[in-house]
């Protein structure tokens, strides 16, 4: 089925501005009508949620484009595609990691807040 950009819009989450943006990078590569209006398929519908993951993970759009850029070429950088998720895995375990400690810490400070409150009472 074909959407035009404000159905895919809609659908996906994406403000239209921020697919205009993501076809500008070569990010998403839509179809065209012969009137020249964008037309996105169910297969862009599950790539644009894969970008939106990306970025949600703080992927910069550089390796999002190097990315799309090799999914464009097909199959045959399979292995290429993999490097850059295993290497942004790395980063994100990194991430979650510190996020721990910073939330380890946090929980500390309220459980000496918390138990300063109560001695003074």
């Amino acid at each position: 089925m074909g959407y035009s950009i404000g159905e895919f819009s809609s659908i996906t989450g994406v403000s239209i501005y921020t697919l205009r943006y993501y076809e500008q990078e070569n990010l998403i590569f839509p179809d065209r009508k012969e009137n020249g209006r964008r037309c996105y398929s169910d297969a862009d519908i599950s790539w644009i949620q894969f970008i939106k993951r990306l970025r949600d993970t703080d992927m910069a759009i550089k390796e999002i484009q190097k990315y799309a850029q090799l999914r464009a070429a097909g199959d045959c950088t399979l292995q290429e595609r993999l490097e850059i998720l295993l290497q942004h895995q790395v980063v994100l375990k990194q991430d979650i990691s510190k996020m721990q400690e910073h939330l380890a810490n946090l929980e500390d400070k309220i459980k000496y807040y918390i138990t300063e409150m109560k001695e003074e009472r």
